[in-house]
């Protein structure tokens, strides 16, 4: 306690001594903020294969190799029977590196976004001197001096404010803030108090003292930034949808695998009539045989090329949203995005731009004739000259494609308005010579520039500042002073700062500035400006697009009650009449319990004054209530929210520490782009389900004809290794065309999905039961019917045989080579026309309709064609095929589209002709 006390008290006139010093930094640490630790490369890619599927995949490999194993060295197989655990080696690693790659380069782009420049030299009073010092050497207690354009180290207490003003956007989103040390001047709803200045912040006007509370960690800034790096541990909707899928698949394979095992065991122990000692060779002969059985069910069951075709579907996506502006670093983002039901916004930089600019102005005819034969300006030369000489601003024009104000924003607001009205403020400053001057302070809430006006060739008196003082100090008032105020309220009432202007030819050598304020000047008042933060021009209609698509909207701003309200009536949030209730102020939403908000979070639709942590909060209370959140911003701020969040936003200028912690930056700072993000997530989505569809239809088909083929004593028609030339490869090119189908603007038209909606919904299952139910009797007439008929060619195909033989359980012959690739090929077709009726679910349309956008999937779907025969035609031993003839291609091909046209012909029944587009 005596440390503290003897710290608080240090002289601001001698500062530190080296002996405090030390004693400071040993007691409250070094101005510096502890980096998060980071993953290592193997831990990332080792969360890979926490995948449920993955994790499925990885004990059916190894059944798959320690069967394999005991083939090879019993002598019962050659080397190729490891060609089925390889297949599911190449899966699994496919789709972890994959993955892992895509993530590892993405992030890679932010790597620099978080380093903190803590060599920067501040100016501080120690040991009764002025000295600079790198910025982590700041300690507790230190006395620092702050100047126009320098960022605050730490935070601390002023203890000298001179017209002081500080730029708190990125902790609040407030561009300017007063300072001061005087109590009655304190503003009692500031995010934080007048009298405090905040690491990471920067002096935008004036010049102060302070003393140093707060280093490090402990900051406000610190805060935050430690905020940003808290693992939220929240799933996103895809991953959880996926979880249930890998779930309910795990329970059916394994659930399948069980019963084969213990029927082929009743059937076995049926037929013989017990077990002798001669026959244990024989069962375990028989025990192998049904394991194989198992595991084949297993992998067929399983739809290896799941994880790497959701994997290629979102990389995809990554890549298309980068046209739209959408710099996409975490994949899962992609998706995350179609499932949003909140969007927490930030006001400053994402709603608005950031840049303070003239709303309108009110200046009053002056007859008064100048000089303006050089400058030929395009307005009254006086205001012109007036607002470019009594300011201390500047424009940067580097960056031709946005001029940025150096200095304070207002007045950089007024120089920006000459620029746009073509005239050269610089020229103007330049060739008048400033006599004298009296910078803006908050006491005074005005500045005055005396100078000789080459317009007038007489010396001017130039004021402006707060319209009320001002025109108290004018003598001279061209229209009424209530038609002033009237204009005034009306401004005000749009949360919009003012300024007043006015002027005086200085006849006489008479001193009108004296002691720091103006002494008997006869002002004459030229006018008022209306200055805000305008909204960008694409937000409402944005913002209107989300809340149709059932996206509710929060803004979230440490600006003023007024203002934030005031930007909510413009983007269309915000009723005249609307309830106060919807809306809270960062003190009052601090104040209340976690159980009161709960009630109030859904409706609330303005949370002014906010801290970063309470963004946080606002995120974690909601979803809590089962939303998905996302949140934009653009500042330090917002980075606790945004981490917390299940898609976290940041704009494309914002600070490096909300683009580390955001998931999604926003290249155009456009919030159109989120709503595009929306709809890019809505159609990757249904992509998604399209692809699970067109998938689980032929694995349900495939693992019913294993089973009956396990309990009739058939041998499988289906190898391990052609399955997974079916679930891997087909299928990851099915993934590739169905995911370059076009988002859809029609899914903006649809609510959000619920959270516990199971990726396979009601429509989806029955499809999958009925289509599945199709293939599982013509594929196992084609058994029947190849087992009891010798087939050498299709020419010869007889629908008599067929139907005779589809009951006949009898013995019958093993199926040869050339009927197995027969069935092979005519298994693959059939999920091959199948892919087409995928694309056209949920799409309303038929399945020619927009052939001509997909050229991508047409490619694909000529490139698993060619990829067919060729595994036919040389897959060998590899895949048990032999080369099938000419005819017999085409009769499959022509006999397998039935599947499109069948499905064609129900599209058409349920929906109006006009919708079909052949």
């Amino acid at each position: 306690m005596t440390n503290n006390l003897h710290i608080q008290q240090t002289s601001r006139d001698t500062g530190l001594t080296d002996a405090q010093i030390i004693e400071s930094r040993k007691q409250y640490g070094e101005n510096i903020l502890t980096p998060p630790e980071k993953e290592s490369l193997w831990s990332q890619f080792l969360e890979k294969f926490t995948d449920p599927i993955i994790i499925i995949l990885l004990v059916a490999l190894v059944l798959s190799i320690g069967i394999s194993c005991y083939e090879f060295f019993s002598g019962q197989g050659t080397i190729s029977v490891f060609l089925e655990p390889a297949g599911i080696l190449v899966a699994v690693l496919l789709a972890t590196v994959v993955g892992f790659c895509f993530e590892l380069s993405a992030n890679k782009k932010f790597e620099v976004l978080n380093k903190v420049n803590d060599d920067a030299s501040i100016k501080v009073i120690r040991n009764g001197s002025v000295c600079q010092v790198p910025k982590k050497e700041i300690v507790v207690g230190d006395v620092v001096i702050l100047e126009t354009g320098e960022e605050v180290p730490a935070d601390g207490e002023l203890l000298e404010a001179v017209s002081l003003q500080i730029n708190e956007s990125t902790l609040t989103g407030e561009p300017v803030i007063k300072k001061t040390i005087h109590p009655a001047d304190f503003e009692k709803d500031a995010t934080y108090p007048s009298n405090y200045a905040l690491k990471g912040t920067t002096v935008a006007d004036g010049h102060g003292i302070m003393r140093v509370l707060k280093v490090g960690d402990a900051t406000e800034y610190g805060k935050v930034y430690e905020g940003a790096q808290i693992d939220s541990s929240v799933k996103t909707p895809l991953n959880q949808q996926l979880d249930k899928l890998a779930g309910l698949i795990t329970k059916i394979s394994y659930a399948i695998a069980v019963f084969i095992t213990i029927g082929r065991l009743i059937n076995y122990f049926t037929n013989i009539g017990g077990l002798y000692v001669e026959d244990w060779i024989h069962f375990g002969g028989y025990i192998l045989k049904t394991v194989m059985i198992a595991v084949t069910v297993i992998v067929v069951a399983v739809p290896e090329g799941l994880p790497m075709s959701v994997t290629l579907s979102l990389a995809l996506s990554m890549k298309r949203m980068l046209s739209t502006n959408n710099l996409v670093r975490k994949m899962h983002a992609c998706e995350t995005m179609g499932a949003a039901t909140v969007i927490c916004t930030d006001k400053t930089g994402t709603l608005t731009q950031n840049q303070m600019k003239i709303y309108e102005t009110k200046f009053y005819d002056d007859t008064i004739e100048t000089n303006d034969r050089e400058f030929l300006l395009p307005l009254n030369p006086l205001i012109a000259e007036g607002i470019a000489v009594n300011s201390t601003a500047y424009l940067d024009f580097s960056d031709t494609s946005k001029i940025k104000a150096l200095g304070n924003p207002t007045e950089g607001a007024l120089l920006l308005w000459l620029h746009d009205n073509h005239i050269n403020y610089l020229a103007l400053r330049e060739n008048a010579e400033i006599v004298e001057q009296l910078t803006f302070s908050t006491e005074r809430k005005y500045m005055a520039t005396v100078v000789k006006s080459p317009l007038l060739d007489k010396k001017v008196l130039y004021v402006k500042g707060a319209p009320e003082i001002v025109l108290d100090l004018c003598k001279t008032v061209p229209v009424a002073k209530t038609e002033i105020h009237k204009q005034l309220l009306e401004y005000q009432n749009k949360a919009m700062r003012t300024l007043g202007f006015a002027y005086q030819i200085v006849e006489d050598n008479k001193d009108y500035i004296q002691a720091g304020a103006l002494r008997q000047a006869e002002l004459t008042f030229l006018g008022i400006v209306a200055i805000s933060d305008p909204v960008r021009a694409e937000v409402p209609e944005a913002v209107k697009s989300c809340l149709n698509a059932g996206i509710d909207v929060k803004i979230v701003t440490g600006d003023t009650p007024g203002t934030a309200k005031e930007i909510g009536r413009q983007i269309g949030l915000w009723e005249k009449n609307e309830d106060e209730s919807h809306h809270l102020t960062g003190a009052e939403f601090a104040a209340m319990s976690d159980e009161s908000l709960l009630k109030k979070v859904l409706d609330l639709k303005i949370l002014s004054r906010a801290r970063p942590m309470d963004k946080q909060r606002l995120v974690q209370l909601l979803q809590s209530q089962n939303q998905v959140v996302a949140v934009t911003g653009d500042g330090t701020n917002d980075a606790p929210a945004l981490n917390v969040a299940q898609v976290g936003l940041s704009m494309g200028d914002g600070t490096s520490v909300a683009k580390e912690a955001s998931d999604i930056t926003i290249l155009d700072n456009s919030f159109s782009s989120i709503s595009r993000a929306v709809m890019w997530g809505r159609s990757l989505y249904q992509n998604i389900q399209r692809f699970i569809l067109f998938q689980m239809t032929i694995n349900v088909a495939a693992c019913i004809i294993v089973l009956i083929g396990a309990f009739l004593g058939t041998k499988s028609p289906l190898t391990i290794t052609q399955m997974l030339w079916v679930n891997l490869i087909m299928d990851t090119f099915a993934a590739l065309a169905l995911a370059s189908l076009p988002p859809s603007e029609k899914v903006m038209r649809d609510k959000p999905r619920k959270t516990t909606d199971h990726i396979i919904s009601k429509v989806m299952a029955r499809t999958i039961l009925g289509v599945g139910l199709l293939f599982i009797v013509l594929l196992f007439g084609l058994i029947q019917y190849f087992k009891h008929v010798d087939v050498t060619s299709l020419s010869d195909f007889s629908m008599k045989d067929f139907a005779a033989n589809f009951f006949n359980f009898g013995n019958g012959d093993d199926l040869t080579a050339y009927e197995l690739s027969l069935f092979f090929t005519i298994f693959v077709m059939l999920q091959f026309w199948n892919m087409f009726n995928a694309k056209a679910f949920m799409s309303g349309k038929s399945a020619f309709a927009i052939l001509g956008k997909c050229s991508g999937f047409l490619s694909i779907a000529v490139v698993i064609l060619i990829g067919q025969w060729v595994i036919v035609t040389i897959g060998g031993e590899m895949f048990n095929v032999v080369p099938l003839k000419s005819a017999d291609w085409g009769i499959i091909l022509g006999a397998s589209s039935l599947v499109l046209w069948v499905g064609e012909f129900v599209r058409l029944f349920k929906l109006p002709f006009k919708q079909i587009s052949l």
